[in-house]
């Protein structure tokens, strides 16, 4: 399955059915007088997030969504039938945003969360809604509401606990082999990973959800190499990995090419907690680990943690790091929303 995390839809709801304008005319029967039915309600455009997706692939081939208008209302009092509501399917952690890209219309991040993004017009009066004391014969009756028609974007945000950062050939691909299912591409060249992968990981008898997204350059946020876009798809993580290759000359280089590039991108991610580990030590002798951890140790505020993810050396402690900052976020967040006390509706 190809992976797509933007996409462009156009959605429409239905129009409501006409009134309709009619009398009762039966044998025996004087001054029957009106039993135009109202008109029916124009479908709904909705979109819910369900299980088992993890791409916007769909809607690469169908970008045009609309829902069934209502039927008109017929004589004998009877009310049209309402059009069919539409929805669109989507992978949980999927934004909703207006033509212009950037207004925030929906966030769904639970499965079965629903939004509506057009809703149906009303059905119009028949006439024998328009029937009183001084009017007994009303010849009027009202058209339906109309559509509402709109151009929306979907982007995915996929969720995760953990964002893997890095260089190209940094070794992320790996570490997520060596400690999950997962299956990315691993190759002795840069770029080998052009999409996110998702991996489940545990340790002392905890899992949580690792996200491998393509390396960055300098100059990502300009649009060189494969860019920042994929940045999006670890904004909602606890803790970022970072991995930083041991074997190259300059790992303090390394280093600081990542956080300007999340600096860059903005939106806090240079202030989301990280576990920084200095990866492939098993290329290098001891003298060389301790002269890079040295070198990293300089410009790195916090500790830094040595690891192979080839030789599955120092991995466990990693994944152990990676788990204390995960649980340290769900308690800040318990404990935040236990000040804020129940909501309330005003």
């Amino acid at each position: 399955m190809k992976f797509l995390d933007f996409a462009k839809v156009t959605v429409r709801s239905g129009a409501g059915g006409r009134g309709c304008i009619s009398f009762r005319r039966e044998k025996y029967i004087e001054y029957g007088g009106p039993d135009g039915g109202n008109g029916g309600r124009g479908g709904d455009v909705i979109a819910v997030a369900v299980e088992g997706l993890n791409t916007l692939i769909d809607y690469r081939y169908q970008q045009h969504f609309f829902a069934q208008n209502g039927r008109p209302g017929e004589g004998r009092q009877k009310t049209g039938a309402d059009g069919d509501d539409i929805v669109l399917r989507v992978p949980v952690g999927t934004e909703i945003l207006d033509d212009d890209q950037e207004t925030v219309i929906a966030d769904l991040t639970e499965v079965g969360q629903r939004v509506l993004l057009a809703k149906g017009g009303n059905g119009g009066f028949g006439n024998l809604h328009f029937k009183s004391s001084t009017n007994q014969a009303p010849r009027r009756a009202n058209p339906g509401q109309d559509e509402i028609e709109r151009v929306l974007w979907l982007r995915l945000k996929l969720i995760a606990d953990v964002g893997l950062l890095g260089l190209p050939n940094a070794g992320k691909s790996t570490f997520l082999a060596a400690t999950s299912n997962a299956r990315p591409k691993i190759a002795d060249y840069p770029f080998t990973t052009l999409h996110p992968n998702l991996g489940v990981v545990a340790v002392d008898g905890a899992e949580f959800v690792i996200a491998d997204i393509p390396g960055l350059i300098a100059g990502a946020h300009e649009g060189k190499g494969i860019g920042d876009r994929f940045l999006g798809h670890v904004e909602r993580c606890a803790v970022l990995l970072h991995l930083i290759d041991g074997t190259q000359d300059d790992v303090a280089e390394a280093y600081h090419t990542i956080i300007n590039e999340l600096e860059q991108y903005g939106g806090g991610l240079a202030d989301t907690p990280r576990v920084t580990v200095l990866n492939k030590i098993d290329a290098l002798d001891d003298e060389l680990v301790e002269m890079q951890l040295a070198e990293l140790r300089k410009v790195c505020d916090g500790p830094v943690l040595t690891m192979s993810g080839a030789a599955q050396s120092g991995t466990t402690e990693v994944l152990r790091a990676l788990r204390a900052q995960i649980v340290a976020r769900a308690n800040a967040e318990a404990a935040e929303g236990e000040e804020d006390g129940p909501w309330r509706p005003v």
